[in-house]
């Protein structure tokens, strides 16, 4: 992926113009990040059994973009699920073999809180928001995505890292007849993948339940992924079943598959070329096929919320 001689990238380069969060509004979410932020809802998420079922108590994000989200086609009929295909229209086609419930996920590692939880008894204490939000994926597509979900940064705080927890790591299910794709060898299964602690605590960071209010589909990432905005799509994990504390950096998929390609933090960035395409303009998902390409943002447009994690880095070099 270090096509270019590595510079780095001037500050006003990270800011992005295009950014519509508002400042005072995003330290503020930022405070509740690091305080007190367990749910003060009185009956958190409550999760239906059926799939696309309408979820209920949705609170509506102010971290919201306000750009037009894509159809609930397009975002159910073209995505990167490699365990139910290599094509993108594999997962909508394969998917029905998922099943959802019953689901558990395991937290462990330098965590306070630890154990094997049952779906619904992961939910209970968080509440559920609607972000719109802007995705980018690695090959130069991009979407508008109405998610609902939880905040990351709550359940962090809920299930109490210890100081020598400096990462997380995720697991997807490893099952062969519910995904079939698995019995391929494209990746080293279970997908696995990774943020520090401070990525998993920024108030942009979720996990997501649903999609346009309903129970997020099985070809989706049901029933609940991880959503890092800011991020190329291969980081935001799909049908999470292990959730863990350490302190070293974990093994992700895509960088264990290929180093060279995927780094491990997968920042959207422009100046930073993957190896067989160019990331410098991206074309939105359902424009038709005269659509014209778009410059892509630093961070995907977060830039001005997220640079700080990032201030003492080489981007390109720590891509």
């Amino acid at each position: 992926m270090l096509i270019r001689k590595p510079n780095d990238i001037r500050p006003s380069e990270i800011t992005s113009e295009a950014n519509y969060l508002n400042r005072r509004d995003f330290i503020r979410a930022s405070a509740i990040a690091g305080g007190s932020i367990i749910s003060s809802g009185a009956i958190g998420a409550i999760m239906p059994n059926s799939r696309l079922a309408p979820l209920e108590n949705i609170s509506k994000s102010f971290l919201s973009t306000n750009e037009i989200p894509n159809s609930f086609e397009d975002i159910s009929t073209y995505n990167n699920f490699y365990e139910f295909g290599l094509r993108k229209s594999d997962p909508a086609a394969n998917a029905t073999s998922l099943k959802p419930r019953p689901w558990s996920i395991k937290v462990s590692g330098h965590a306070e809180k630890k154990g094997v939880f049952d779906f619904d008894e992961f939910m209970k204490p968080f509440d559920l928001e609607e972000r719109i939000y802007r995705m980018r994926c690695v090959e130069a597509w991009s979407m508008v995505i109405p998610w609902v979900g939880i905040s990351l940064a709550e359940v962090v705080k809920h299930y109490q890292p210890t100081s020598k927890a400096k990462y997380i790591s995720f697991e997807t299910l490893e099952d062969r007849e519910q995904m079939p794709g698995q019995k391929g060898w494209s990746l080293d299964w279970p997908y696995r993948e990774g943020l520090t602690i401070e990525e998993a605590t920024n108030p942009l960071t979720i996990l997501a339940v649903g999609l346009y209010g309903k129970v997020i589909p099985n070809q989706n990432g049901a029933p609940i992924r991880l959503v890092v905005p800011w991020k190329y799509g291969f980081k935001s994990i799909k049908s999470i079943v292990s959730i863990k504390f350490m302190s070293s950096q974990p093994k992700t998929s895509w960088n264990m598959a290929n180093p060279y390609e995927y780094g491990f933090y997968a920042n959207v960035n422009p100046k930073v070329n993957h190896p067989r395409w160019s990331q410098a303009r991206e074309r939105r998902i359902g424009g038709g096929i005269f659509d014209k390409k778009r410059e892509t943002l630093i961070f995907n447009g977060y830039g001005e919320h997220v640079a700080h994690l990032y201030k003492d880095f080489n981007l390109q070099r720590n891509f």
